[in-house]
């Protein structure tokens, strides 16, 4: 490495020391810690402060322009299956279908089927009052705070797989864009890889982690339904419209020679979110889908999460543009030139660091995959491996600068102790068990 190479390395690790003693010591937002760590970034780096401010200008806007209308749909979304309770309906079903025993196995089906469309703290609004309740209704005995836990465990560990290694959830959806990957093999190897890592943190490990655990009382903060429940059916047909209608976006690609250019344009991420959205007002609110008073719950839910998400994800964005422009993504992609470090594993690294220093899943994602396009090119590898690689990375150990971390922890009824041993634990093992898993089966396909 040249002394160039050096400053650039020193400056990065400054920028994000940097955001990490603001978010967490400064007590700041993530979006002020996380511009602060751009800019200097940039000034350490040597660029000139003109460019650095028009670096975190751009970086913001490109997110924001595409990914925000994804979250903002997505969180639409999921405030129309809470104010129709179609997300409840669908959970207590399953529950109510199984045993004790089976519990645990239909709280992770909940996870990842009310997961797939939702943005993480949308799923686990909707999904952790259910959850807790069915927990909450066990018989007495000395181990019912440990039956408890190994129920709402596995909801969680369903949620946070999908939210990192499956499109349209944001975070994957930009990776996707970023490194030119194709979107359904990244959905199909996301799913093959999901699965088996979600049983593994979820039911499996949930029985070592809640052994001997003494919960408190939940702090569960519930939206009304508005309206009567709607169907079964109405329900599940608005949870899985956009993941489906993506996947028929693949149809243009094995019938080259069709006329579905129409196709191809209700596939679009934020074309199939909004004509679930569309679709949902009608089947979930039926003749009350005009009514002023609920069309205002539904935007009002929608906003209340939006403006912080998005203020994240956006300044995520800018301290990406600025490593970029100051140089790291040349430098990695010479790393990966000289055959030093695998490139699913550089991915990871780099999401794993970008994940410590800010908390946020989405924040690393975004942050990673731009620095990431010239090491995908340079190394050979297909992009959609790299892409699940950072998924995965972004997951790891999340602690007290992750929002999710004081979410999950108000919603288990669990101290902070007891937060890490539980879901930190589960974080770090949904991320490396989808490292290797995602390494080997790179290798075997």
């Amino acid at each position: 490495m040249t002394e160039l190479d050096i400053r650039l390395v020193l400056a990065a690790i400054a920028g994000i020391a940097l955001s990490i003693v603001l978010i967490v010591r400064g007590r700041l937002h993530p979006f002020v810690g996380l511009l602060c760590g751009a800019f200097a970034v940039g000034l350490l780096a040597g660029l000139p402060a003109t460019d650095t401010a028009k670096a975190v200008q751009k970086g913001a806007g490109d997110i924001l322009g595409g990914t925000g209308l994804v979250v903002a749909l997505g969180l639409s979304l999921g405030a129309m299956l809470q104010l129709s309770n179609g997300a409840a309906s669908l959970a207590t079903v399953m529950l109510r279908r199984t045993g004790p025993r089976g519990a645990p196995w239909a709280s992770l089906a909940i996870g990842l089927l009310i997961g797939l469309p939702l943005f993480f703290e949308t799923g686990l609004v909707l999904v952790m009052p259910i959850i807790a309740a069915v927990a909450a209704a066990l018989p007495a005995g000395p181990d019912r705070d440990e039956r408890r836990l190994r129920i709402m465990l596995p909801a969680l560990a369903g949620l946070s797989v999908l939210h990192a290694l499956v499109p349209p959830h944001p975070g994957p959806l930009l990776a996707v864009e970023a490194l030119h990957a194709n979107l359904a093999r990244t959905m199909g190897y996301g799913v093959l890889i999901g699965i088996p890592t979600a049983i593994i943190a979820g039911p499996l490990l949930a029985r070592f982690t809640a052994r001997g655990v003494t919960l408190g009382t939940p702090i569960i903060e519930t939206v009304a339904a508005m309206t009567p429940t709607p169907a079964l059916w109405r329900s599940l047909s608005v949870v899985l419209a956009p993941v489906l209608l993506i996947a028929l976006g693949q149809v243009t690609l094995l019938l080259p020679g069709a006329q579905l250019g129409w196709l191809s344009a209700v596939s679009n991420p934020i074309a199939a979110l909004l004509i679930a959205n569309l679709a949902a007002l009608p089947l979930l609110f039926g003749r009350q889908l005009f009514g002023r008073v609920l069309q205002g719950a539904i935007w009002a839910e929608t906003m209340k999460p939006a403006g912080a998400i998005l203020l994240a994800i956006g300044a995520g964005g800018a301290l990406k543009q600025v490593l970029v422009t100051a140089g790291l993504s040349d430098l990695l992609a010479r790393v990966a030139t000289h055959g030093a470090v695998s490139p699913i594993l550089l991915a990871w690294l780099v999401a794993v660091a970008v994940r410590l220093a800010t908390g946020s899943a989405t924040v690393a994602t975004i942050t990673t995959a731009g620095i990431m396009p010239g090491l995908a090119a340079a190394s050979g590898t297909p992009p959609e491996w790299i892409v699940l690689a950072i998924g995965a990375g972004s997951l790891f150990f999340s602690h007290v600068n992750d929002p999710g971390f004081w979410l999950v922890r108000g919603y288990l009824g669990t101290d902070t102790p007891t937060t890490f041993r539980t879901w930190s634990i589960m974080e770090t093992v949904v991320s490396v068990v989808g490292l290797i898993l995602v390494y080997v089966v790179s290798v075997l396909t």
